[in-house]
Formats: structure tokens, C-alpha cells, sequence
């Protein structure tokens, strides 16, 4: 049982928890800024063109154009989860239960945290997973 306390118990110092929250900060400012420039060219916010009214007869440029949207999407979906994830990153950080792998109750190592700050598995976990 004693065990099992010191598990619980087990987490991050609040100096390691301001230096994560920076890093992630720091992600979550370019992600938004880059979720940004992929969302307005999208919509064509910043262009002056008509490329989205005016008709044209050449199909596989059509076809090109369609298909570079779809991946512009896809990416700006992935952003925004990628976002999502940051956001809820720093929601732990406030709980202070940042940094304790979700399965196994162990510290994540601060060298996976830097790399990939919204992780929730430490490595082991993760292999287990995979």
C-alpha cells in the first residue's frame, strides 16, 4: 500500500513545472501562428485573386488545386489537435499532474517531455502501445 502512495504522490517540482510551461508556451505560440497562416489560405483571407469564382477550363490544374487544399486541411487539422493537446498540457501543469505517464504512474523523462511537451505516456508505455 505504502508503495502505491509514494506513486501517487510522485511528481514534477514547481520550478520543472515553470520550466515545461514555458516550452510549451513557446509550441503553442507557433502552432497558433502556424494554424493561422494555413487557415487563411484556406479561405483566401489574404488574397486579392478570384481564384475561387472564376471559371476554368484546365482540369488538371483544378485537380492540383484541389488536391493541394485537401492536404492545406489535413494540415491545419493536425495543427489544431496538435493545439488541443498543448492546451491541455498546460491544463496539467496547473493540476500539477503534468509529466506522470497516464498508464503506468511514473514519471515521464524530462528529455521525452522537451521533445514531445504533450506527451502523456512515458517511453515504455508507449512502446507497449506500439
Amino acid at each position: 500500500m505504502k508503495k502505491e502512495t509514494e506513486r501517487i504522490n510522485l511528481r514534477y517540482s514547481d520550478k520543472d513545472l515553470k520550466i515545461f510551461k514555458k516550452i510549451v508556451l513557446i509550441k503553442l505560440k507557433r502552432a497558433r501562428t502556424d494554424f493561422e497562416l494555413l487557415s487563411s489560405s484556406l479561405s483566401y483571407k489574404n488574397s486579392n485573386c478570384t481564384n475561387d469564382t472564376s471559371p476554368t477550363f484546365k482540369v488538371l490544374e483544378e485537380g492540383a488545386n484541389t488536391l493541394s487544399r485537401e492536404q492545406m486541411g489535413r494540415l491545419a487539422q493536425r495543427q489544431q489537435k496538435f493545439i488541443e493537446h498543448l492546451d491541455a498540457a498546460l491544463i496539467r501543469i496547473a493540476n500539477k499532474t503534468y509529466g506522470i505517464c497516464r498508464e503506468t504512474g511514473k514519471l515521464i523523462s524530462k528529455a521525452r517531455l522537451r521533445a514531445v511537451p504533450h506527451a502523456t505516456l512515458c517511453i515504455e508505455a508507449k512502446l507497449k502501445r506500439n
